[in-house]
């Protein structure tokens, strides 16, 4: 089998990126002003099912959350409450019914939540990690 090089060099760089790219994982992120340092599993997983809404310096936690759909959404629920998208559409759906709680905030994209994140200490939601930068912190890594 002969392959040129300009062949292997394209599938060199499909494979690389196809590996960056499994790589990427979701992070839940604050403010970088925020004084929370650090998040368990079972403290994001309360706050983002409305189980809870206290953070650790005894603020009103503001969760933020990413669109329906978005491949961020499905992960940081997959990995952080154990649920499936539908799994949670279902949770919601009854939550907001028996007028128990309603969903947190939606944003679109990453970047609109680290604006929002800006806006608020007590924000908290997650981001793709490669969009980590340093207007946020993150307290927690599925």
């Amino acid at each position: 089998m002969n392959i040129s090089f300009n062949k292997r060099a394209a599938l060199l760089a499909a494979l690389l990126a196809a590996s960056s790219f499994a790589q990427a994982g979701v992070v839940v992120v604050m403010s970088s002003k925020s004084d929370v340092d650090s998040l368990s599993k079972v403290q994001v997983s309360q706050i983002f099912l409305a189980k809870t809404d206290a953070l650790p310096n005894g603020r009103v936690a503001k969760p933020i959350d990413q669109a329906e759909g978005a491949a961020v959404r499905n992960e940081f629920y997959d990995k952080v409450a154990d649920k499936s998208s539908a799994q949670m559409k279902a949770y919601w759906s009854q939550l907001t019914f028996t007028g128990k709680a309603q969903p947190p905030r939606k944003v679109a994209s990453d970047a609109a939540v680290k604006a929002a994140l800006a806006e608020n200490p007590a924000a908290i939601s997650y981001i793709s990690d490669g969009a980590v930068d340093g207007s946020v912190k993150v307290v927690f890594r599925p």
